[in-house]
């Protein structure tokens, strides 16, 4: 079997994997490209395309059910996209290797309390359209600011500060999640596009599969799983998301 048959093979399991906990596949994307000998601007690139495609495949499905809360996503998005400059400027004027340890404890942390969450933790807390418009808002422009401070991807923080600050059922946290890092993902890839950093011949095809692997999981995740198991499999990414942040903090890569 050929490695371009074997590599979109991987891109639709892991659009599959990551669309069930909220994200798209950027946090695997990247790196995975990097390590078959992609240039980092053009795996960047084709990262954020497939991000953007298996999440918006799997925010459509999710939407389609009832699962996206639009209230609390759009306030998220447009603070996150307003905080991330602000972050990034203090990303040159400060020393950031004791945010990156203390923001891997912190992830542990929010892992162990994944991990162990009590039953009761997916029951229906209603709240008012104000409180998710404060809160998104709130949410939002932290995980832009830390987004822009640390380099990396503020998506893998949406779903447990949903969860634990604004009490949202696990299931729709990650459903939301699918439609909020869309953004993040489009802007991004505009990017490097307008470098000319995109391979349309490898990316096209697997846009396709990455949009399967997306309806798959928000398949799979709406209607097999329950929200511990989603709980269960978001613990998992934050343990090896803290591993790597110890590791770009101690090795600066």
């Amino acid at each position: 079997m050929s490695l371009p048959v074997v590599l979109l093979a991987g891109v639709f399991f892991i659009s599959l994997l990551l669309t069930m906990v909220g994200l798209g596949g950027g946090l695997v994307f990247s790196p995975l490209f990097v390590l078959l000998g992609m240039a980092k601007g053009e795996a960047a690139a084709a990262s954020l395309f497939l991000n953007l495609t298996a999440a918006g495949s799997a925010a459509y499905a999710y939407s389609r059910k009832g699962m996206v809360d639009f209230s609390l996503s759009i306030p998220l998005i447009l603070f996150s996209a307003a905080a991330a400059p602000i972050g990034a400027y203090l990303n040159t004027r400060i020393e950031t290797k004791p945010f990156l340890m203390i923001m891997a404890v912190i992830l542990f942390l929010a892992a162990v309390r994944m991990l162990f969450s009590p039953k009761g933790d997916d029951r229906t807390v209603e709240r008012a359209r104000t409180t998710k418009i404060i809160g998104g808002a709130i949410i939002g422009a932290v995980i832009g600011l830390m987004a822009g401070l640390l380099g990396i991807g503020g998506g893998v923080f949406i779903v447990p500060l949903l969860i634990f600050f604004l009490k949202i059922p696990t299931k729709t946290a990650a459903a939301s999640s699918t439609f909020i890092v869309c953004f993040s993902s489009l802007t991004g890839f505009l990017g490097y596009a307008s470098m000319g950093e995109v391979d349309w011949y490898f990316l096209l095809p697997a846009a396709v599969v990455a949009f399967l692997g997306g309806q798959a999981g928000a398949r799979l995740m709406s209607t097999r799983l329950t929200g511990r198991t989603v709980r269960l499999l978001f613990s998992l990414l934050l343990f090896g998301l803290c591993a790597k942040l110890l590791h770009q903090g101690f090795y600066g890569v």
